[in-house]
């Protein structure tokens, strides 16, 4: 039995015996009474009774045990032109002196906050400033509709909103957030007693009768120590993208939390304290929650805080020069970035002009990486690319090549096998455990680890209902796959990319992967578009790298002629079509839900999400070409 194997089979069958000697590892102000509550499934609740608080666990310990002097968050933002280094004791300094304003305002244990903000180190602080006093925060990625706000607002009924005057989408664009802000709280039933905000130099925000200006409060600012909070109290809420109606908040707990990051720092990423780690995403996100903010200084590391793009500021060459520069030794993003760079520099010529001899390891995901991607990324790099799958309810990976236990063998296409903690099971639609090798539902058996969702906010009901009322006694992932016999997991895409043609169940997910080891194309999505005939026909969309001369449709005709060669005329694949982009949200998930109802013609909204709005046109125009969408009727 291999390292990997032993720790594995520990944590399914002693999941208490692990986690308490994982949770030794995080500094607690009370032990817990019981590892593992399971008195009122399927609410599960860990590490009950023990007392904590996760902004000392993240600063303060690190201050007082010779970490001090260390860089702690490296603020990198090519968009301003800015580098700005600073360590555990002014991280500390900062972050004490905020919660201090926090609590000047009325805030405290339990109340709520909501933060909407660009990546700016204040973003970072007012998280951990929340934290610390045992206030739950709420991240709401900065720019979102005011709609959207708005619901959120309702929702999460927050004591204070925090924000900054704008945000800067490229080299280029500035948004204003006041206004944005201000209509949200216009629009909101529940309205907050106050809004603080950051002003940067792009922008200055006119401020009302209930702003704040948070340089004028931090320079009066009497520094506030940490609340002791309940290992079960929540730490954050997170509302998924792209909800419509009531969102739904993701809660995350603070002692779970702080074991599951901790453990997974060394054990999944293989870092060690001192090590830079560089998580590119954006704090609205789940991985700017887990992977730049907290993971990372649980473990005493340095974090990397890029407010840029993989792309465009100024070059195809943005995350090597982060890279070599910062001596990154982990970089994790999603699959999408790396498209993005493959794209404009096919070659990887800006690659060869960095020294990136202390970077060991590429962890991606957000999305499924296609066996193209990861190739490229692979031959280019000479490290480990490794795929990894999780998602915001579990708030860490479920599946990983996990390189601080075991390194195996990559089989492009898999996640590699299931994260300790994690029982990863494939049920058929009545629920029985499939063989190997056969495709179903994914789902983990419960309990699920600690650090995921206990619940969603004030909706235990809708709890049950999204999550473990399919499959009772399991969680219920929405992705469809497969194990392979050496206990490699396949995430086929989500249960609804399985479209059903002429009676025949086909992963839309398996046609990308086919279309996507065309040498010309850098990105693609098939989706299942209505027929009358068949039910559901397979439709692809492509985007050509950057230099391609090839007639688009010799290339189109080329992918269906692929599809038909590796799947069979059973798949009926039969039309392509290249477009200049597609749509996607911030966080690089391609809407292809969205794209599904323009091409059946279904009413749709514009997910708040949406990264930019102008591409749907694009895709109206390409369905219609093909004859689908308002074409069809």
């Amino acid at each position: 039995m291999g390292k990997y194997d032993e720790i594995y089979r520990r944590s399914i069958e002693d999941p208490n015996g692990f986690w308490a000697e994982a949770a030794e590892d995080v500094q607690w102000v009370k032990k817990w009474d019981k590892v593992l509550d399971d008195s009122n499934k399927p609410f599960y609740r860990w590490f009950v009774g023990g007392e904590l608080n996760t902004c000392y666990n993240a600063l303060d310990y690190h201050v007082e045990n010779g970490r001090a002097d260390q860089v702690a968050l490296i603020y990198d933002s090519p968009v301003t032109g800015t580098i700005k280094k600073f360590t555990y004791r002014e991280m500390l300094d900062l972050v004490s002196r905020f919660a201090g304003v926090l609590a000047g305002k009325g805030v405290g244990k339990g109340d709520t906050v909501i933060i909407y903000m660009p990546m700016i180190p204040e973003a970072v602080i007012a998280m951990l400033a929340c934290a610390r006093l045992g206030a739950i925060h709420s991240v709401v990625f900065g720019g979102f509709a005011a709609n959207e706000l708005a619901i959120r607002i309702n929702d999460a009924k927050p004591k204070l909103i925090i924000s900054a005057s704008c945000g800067l989408e490229g080299l280029t664009k500035v948004i204003d957030y006041k206004p944005l802000l201000d209509k949200a709280i216009e629009l909101a039933e529940s309205k907050p007693e106050g809004c603080i905000i950051k002003q940067r130099p792009q922008v200055k925000a006119a401020l009302g009768a209930n702003d704040y200006d948070w340089d004028e409060l931090m320079a009066a600012a009497t520094p506030a120590g940490c609340t002791t909070v309940a290992a079960t109290d929540p730490l954050y809420i997170l509302y998924t993208s792209g909800t419509t109606g009531i969102p739904k908040g993701v809660v995350r707990d603070n002692g779970g939390h702080a074991v599951a990051l901790k453990w997974s720092m060394r054990y999944i990423y293989n870092v060690e304290p001192g090590d830079v780690y560089w998580a590119a995403s954006d704090v609205g996100w789940v991985v700017g929650h887990s992977y730049i903010v907290y993971a990372p200084l649980f473990l005493g590391c340095t974090t990397i805080l890029y407010e840029g793009k993989p792309v465009g500021t100024p070059d195809a060459g943005a995350f090597w020069r982060v890279i070599a520069e910062h001596g990154v030794k982990v970089l994790f993003t999603a699959p999408t970035a790396f498209r993005a760079i493959k794209k404009e520099d096919p070659n990887g010529e800006f690659f060869k002009k960095y020294d990136l001899s202390n970077f060991q390891a590429l962890f991606l995901a957000g999305e499924r990486l296609d066996p193209d991607t990861y190739h490229w990324a692979s031959d280019l790099l000479h490290k480990p690319v490794i795929d990894h799958w999780w998602q915001t309810e579990t708030g860490w990976p479920i599946a990983a090549n996990c390189m601080g236990i075991e390194q195996f063998p990559i089989k492009p296409g898999s996640p590699t096998k299931a994260v300790p903690g994690y029982n990863v099971k494939i049920l058929d639609n009545d629920g029985n455990e499939l063989p190997p090798d056969t495709e179903g539902i994914v789902t983990i058996k419960l309990p699920l680890p600690p650090g995921c969702l206990p619940t969603l906010w004030q909706q235990d009901e809708r709890f049950v209902e999204s999550y473990v009322s399919m499959f009772p006694g399991y969680y219920f992932t929405g992705d469809g796959g497969y194990i392979d016999s050496e206990g490699y997991i396949y995430i086929m895409g989500r249960v609804d990319d399985v479209i059903n043609v002429a009676g025949h169940r086909l992963s839309t997910g398996g046609m990308e992967e086919i279309v996507a080891t065309h040498p010309d194309v850098a990105e693609c999505a098939v989706l299942g578009v209505a027929d009358n005939l068949k039910g559901q026909v397979p439709v692809g969309f492509f985007v050509l790298k950057a230099g391609v001369t090839k007639d688009p449709d010799e290339i189109a005709a080329e992918l269906v002629q692929m599809v038909r060669d590796q799947i069979g005329a059973v798949a009926c694949f039969r039309q392509a079509i290249a477009v200049k982009r597609l749509p996607k949200t911030r966080s690089g998930k391609i809407l292809r839900g969205t794209m599904r109802k323009i091409a059946d013609n279904e009413e749709y909204r514009i997910p708040s999400t949406i990264d930019d709005p102008t591409i749907l046109d694009e895709i109206t125009e390409a369905v219609e070409k093909l004859g689908y969408g308002k074409a069809r009727s």
